[in-house]
């Protein structure tokens, strides 16, 4: 990427001593307070860039409202999206230009969203775990007029909540926005290419209507601790817009491991709830003598479907409510069973309308989410949406007397093997159920594959013990499993390969290469 005109870096760590004794240098007004539990203006003006100190920035100067190494006060983080604002708009960035983040979850990501998205520009928003190759391919496709990336890349080792980011803003040729879309995003790719999703300002808006109209959601005063990637809709909407917007004080853990949320949680006393993926889930479920967390109202999660004994280890084990939410990239939130009432069914978010085809759920909107710019054939995002429904590929029911939905698992999962219907999400869950396996995909090629990865070292004992080890798992799948539900082929893997946002990957081509790289016995 070349740097037609390149910024200096500049640190998002720590606040500038400047916010903090001036958090009202002069810069567009920002709207007086509201109280809690205000009502959205008519979407309508919401076109306007001036939605974000509308529904996002407004609120005391003095209120905490967001924790990474220290608090972050409304008024310092006003300030700091004004200071980034300049300085993209002395890149070049414009109302109706492109912008690209790809900056790890950090003060810097927030400061710059916001910053874009008050100039008027859309705002793409990469994944810092991509590979350079990866970011490269998505810049391309993108083709946005200004990167901000980070100086230094985040090194390895433990995973962390928040980074400390210093900047590197270049312009590019690039091209315009394409639409009105405020946000661009890339699907998770866990089962092919991403595909480009924009959603507008409007939309966004009309999501974080629908969490105020939710009960088991934190409401203002309260506390919720985000474990869930700012840049996927989860934690960028679920998480940072909504404690911005509903005056949520949001913290984000250290470290990511057990010790690092449950300390995260710890330290304030108000009513806090945990937000994440089940990944984050059997985390927790593993803290061998987990502290007393009075504080701790519940947990939250969405992106996969957990498993009934995660669960109940997670419930039995904290004692608080553990909560599902479905929701998808293009929309959202879908639906939510927020308290574990109605496991496994879900009840549509407000304004939400759903039906099933098929066995397929579809989602009513009005404009495919989907930009065509320059997606790879096989990324048939468009073919997705027609006459006002989005297909989820997700396999599921409505429930005509309750209205409540049960998601099924991905619609490619229910095949039929000699005749008999064979539904792979319960293959996939019962392999992941069993003693010491860590992860699973289930898949169906010329058969039934399964690749799965231990809580062990697989590679143990060399090739006998890598045998053993496979041959124990088919005699436990033969114990639960009906022959003509078992996978032919069983993969081990040292690690099961995920997507940025934690998803396990099901492209063939990655499960291969992973597949040579740990000496599967099946070899």
């Amino acid at each position: 990427m070349k740097d037609t005109a390149a910024a200096p870096p500049s640190s998002m760590g720590a606040l500038p001593s400047s916010s903090r004794s001036s958090p009202g240098l002069p810069g567009p007004p920002v709207v007086p307070d509201l109280p809690a539990g205000r009502e959205l203006p008519d979407l309508p003006g919401l076109l306007d860039p001036g939605w974000v100190d509308e529904i996002l920035l407004r609120g005391p100067d003095a209120e905490p409202c967001l924790f990474f190494e220290e608090p972050v006060r409304r008024a310092e983080l006003r300030q700091l999206v004004r200071d980034r604002q300049a300085e993209l708009a002395a890149a070049g960035l414009r109302r109706g230009g492109s912008l690209a983040l790809c900056l790890a979850p950090s003060l810097a990501l927030v400061a710059n969203l916001l910053a874009g998205w008050r100039i008027g520009a859309q705002v793409a928003l990469l994944d810092h775990r991509l590979t350079a190759f990866e970011t490269e391919q998505a810049l391309a496709r993108l083709d946005p007029q200004v990167v901000v990336s980070a100086a230094d890349p985040v090194v390895g080792g433990p995973a962390r909540g928040f980074h400390t980011q210093r900047e590197l803003v270049t312009a590019r040729p690039g091209r315009p926005a394409a639409g009105p879309h405020a946000l661009v995003q890339l699907s998770s790719g866990s089962t092919g290419p991403s595909k480009i999703i924009g959603r507008t300002a409007a939309d966004l808006v009309a999501e974080l209507d629908r969490y105020a109209r939710l009960d088991g959601v934190p409401r203002a005063g309260e506390r919720m601790v985000s474990l869930a990637s700012t840049v996927h809709v989860l934690g960028l909407v679920g998480g940072l817009l909504h404690c911005l917007h509903a005056r949520v004080r949001l913290a984000f853990p250290g470290r990511v491991t057990a010790d690092g949320i449950l300390a995260t949680v710890a330290a304030a006393p108000e009513p806090t709830t945990l937000l994440g993926v089940p990944f984050h889930l059997e985390l927790l479920t593993w803290a061998a003598a987990p502290p007393r967390l009075p504080q701790l109202t519940g947990m939250t999660t969405g992106g996969e479907l957990v498993r009934a004994e995660v669960h109940e280890a997670f419930v039995d084990r904290y004692g608080v409510r553990l909560g599902s939410m479905y929701g998808m990239t293009e929309v959202g939130v879908i639906a939510t069973d927020l308290f574990g009432a109605h496991r496994p069914e879900l009840t549509p978010a407000p304004g939400i309308r759903l039906r099933a085809a098929d066995g397929e759920l579809l989602i009513a909107r009005e404009h495919s989410p989907y930009l065509d710019l320059g997606a790879p054939p096989t990324a048939a995002g468009p073919a997705r949406w027609a006459d006002g429904w989005l297909r989820t590929k997700d396999s599921g029911a409505v429930d005509p007397r309750t209205g409540r939905v049960r998601v099924l698992g991905r619609l490619d999962s229910q095949v039929s093997i000699g005749g008999l219907k064979v539904d792979l999400t319960e293959v996939e869950h019962t392999l992941a159920a069993l003693p010491g396996v860590s992860a699973a995909v289930v898949l169906l090629g010329s058969s039934i594959e399964a690749y799965f990865a231990l809580d062990e070292d697989a590679g143990a004992g060399g090739p006998a013990g890598r045998a053993a080890r496979v041959a124990r798992i088919e005699a436990q799948l033969a114990e639960r499993l009906a022959a003509y539900k078992r996978p032919r082929l069983l993969h081990l893997l040292d690690r099961l390969p995920r997507t940025a946002t934690g998803k396990p990957v099901r492209d063939r081509t990655v499960l291969a290469a992973a597949r040579a790289e740990s000496r599967d016995p099946a070899d």
